[in-house]
């Protein structure tokens, strides 16, 4: 697990393999995550964005952008938490992920950026 905290909100990240398969005619992997967004700001908060890097073993890298997490815009109020599972394929079995979040403090309406830190995304598979 990998952890950050930026301005009060911790992020907590947790991978794991799925497995392969095929698409377009190409092998690929399955990666999950899941997510853990503590509010340990004194503030009320809320989600609006998200920003991702995706990165594969062979140099691809992919940007993703939307609204919310699995369609939600969750608000925290001190001390909460918001937990999702999402995934990504990659085309090799290798991989990290990157990113921010596009934040609100509810109280006094400034927005914010909460860093979402490296994370390695690996099949169990190919390492010795």
């Amino acid at each position: 697990m990998v952890q950050q905290v930026t301005k009060g909100i911790k992020i907590s990240v947790e991978t794991n393999f799925e497995g392969t398969f095929y698409k377009n005619y190409k092998v690929n992997f399955a990666f999950g995550y899941k997510v853990t967004i503590k509010n340990q700001s004194k503030d009320s908060v809320q989600l609006n964005t998200r920003h991702w890097e995706i990165l594969d073993a062979l140099n691809n890298v992919e940007f993703v952008d939307g609204e919310g997490v699995i369609g939600k815009k969750p608000v925290l109020k001190p001390g909460e938490c918001h937990t999702y599972t999402s995934g990504c394929l990659l085309t090799s079995p290798f991989g990290a992920m990157k990113g921010h979040y596009d934040m609100m403090n509810l109280n006094n309406s400034t927005k914010f950026k909460v860093a979402i830190p490296s994370f390695k995304l690996s099949a169990q598979f190919a390492l010795n």
